[in-house]
């Protein structure tokens, strides 16, 4: 006699486990915060919270200032983000869809919280943009040199060694002589010699890629400290001065409410990075040096077969890419008005790096990647002075913890191009 096989019924029985655990923990959460947030003494007795959305240097139009009464709208957000864990367990989700409700939860959660902390205070939320876009640029030139080298097929861990060293030498030739445009250069160049150093150990030594960058960014690091100590230092008015490029201010779009000044109120360089990374999108998606540079990256004995240069493609990107982290680095002192000082990428190249996998191996998915993680370091920086129960050290880590489970969260669902870190050996 045949037995009949019965599927498991839809629901918790037919669940997986990354939808079980994701779901639970969303409702768990959000209650959590329905209890701290919403129910605990900061918010009592009716205390409201107060949100500025304009920069103090804002010289437009300006939104009005936003009040809202704490608890009940703590309560609310929770609630809400509570609610996405529900749909999550309710029914499977599309891919699109699933990735809505878990931005939606992170949202209301992320809201909930600076309601909470900004209890009977005010928060100037146009700040918090200004730094995230401000925080996001280094990360977005890393990621686009991690996207040209891995697009290729060398992974480039080396980002944070060349952010040191693009810092380090625009800040020293620009006080030397003076001269902004001299300090952008040579940050640019020292990044892109890095970069190409790492293709040729990579390529010609097989040396193994990831063990490499590590490799080289220590190498950096030691070189910049080392100058730093013994030159830099000694005569700081010289060698070592705060330099930056003048804010251009674009007429009309610079006087849109809230963010006008954050996009269009900033130094060129704010600008290039937002030109670069049409630019590297647009050329390697649309042009036909981008079909290669993929071919390479994906299948280069095939690509090879049909006549591309695998291994001079690789050094290219991987200079082009190196001189974009390098202008990552210039961002960090002349970019920014500070001067150079040791291991003050403080982690970025990696951040970088884990914008790039977030982001799919694509520009403008690195560039959302970015705008993420300079949200978490702007959202600290914001909440410090507000003193909040939490502590300050809790705060201080937010991008790198945010940066760990974005990360985490991608395991088995993201898949990097199939020659990436293999080194090509010509048949």
């Amino acid at each position: 006699m045949a037995t009949a096989t019965v599927g498991a019924a839809p629901g918790i029985g037919a669940m997986s486990k990354g939808r079980l655990y994701g779901g639970v923990s969303m409702i768990v959460l959000g209650l959590y915060g329905l209890w701290a947030f919403g129910l605990g003494s900061r918010t009592s007795d009716g205390v409201k919270s107060e949100f500025s959305l304009n920069l103090t240097t804002a010289t437009g139009l300006k939104a009005p200032d936003i009040t809202v009464p704490a608890a009940a709208t703590a309560i609310v957000l929770c609630l809400l983000a509570a609610a996405m864990g529900v749909i999550k367990l309710a029914r499977p989700l599309s891919k699109r869809v699933n990735g809505t409700v878990t931005g939606l939860f992170f949202v209301f959660y992320v809201l909930a919280f600076l309601v909470w902390a900004t209890a009977a205070q005010t928060l100037n939320v146009a700040s918090i943009l200004e730094a995230t876009v401000l925080g996001a640029v280094p990360l977005v030139l890393g990621a686009l040199a991690g996207v040209l080298g891995e697009r290729s097929g060398v992974i480039n861990v080396a980002i944070e060694g060349q952010f040191l060293l693009g810092a380090c030498a625009a800040s020293f030739c620009g006080s030397l002589t003076g001269s902004l445009v001299a300090g952008l250069i040579a940050g640019c160049l020292v990044g892109a010699l890095w970069g190409l150093l790492l293709a040729v150990f990579a390529q010609r030594y097989l040396v193994e890629q990831v063990v490499l960058g590590v490799v080289l960014t220590m190498l950096a690091t030691g070189l910049t400290g080392f100058f730093y100590e013994r030159v830099m230092r000694v005569d700081p008015e010289k060698y070592n001065s705060a330099l930056s490029f003048a804010k251009v201010q674009i007429p009309v779009l610079s006087k849109i409410p809230v963010i006008g000044p954050v996009l269009f109120d900033q130094n060129v360089l704010v600008y290039v990075t937002m030109i670069l990374i049409a630019v590297v999108h647009v050329a390697l998606f649309h042009t036909k040096w981008g079909l290669r540079t993929r071919a390479v990256g994906e299948h280069p004995t095939a690509a090879d077969t049909v006549g591309i240069n695998v291994i001079r493609t690789r050094y290219v990107n991987m200079a082009v890419g190196g001189l974009l982290a390098g202008l990552g680095g210039v961002w960090l002192t002349i970019g920014l008005n500070i001067s150079f000082n040791k291991n003050m990428a403080a982690g970025q190249g990696f951040i970088a790096l884990a914008a790039l996998i977030f982001g799919r191996w694509s520009p403008v998915g690195a560039l959302w990647a970015a705008l993420l993680f300079g949200f978490a370091g702007g959202l600290s920086n914001a909440v410090q002075p507000l003193q909040t129960p939490v502590p300050t050290a809790f705060l201080t880590m937010l991008p790198y913890l945010a940066t760990i489970f974005a990360v985490a969260g991608l395991v088995g669902h993201v898949k990097a191009p199939a020659a990436d870190g293999q080194p090509y050996v010509k048949s």
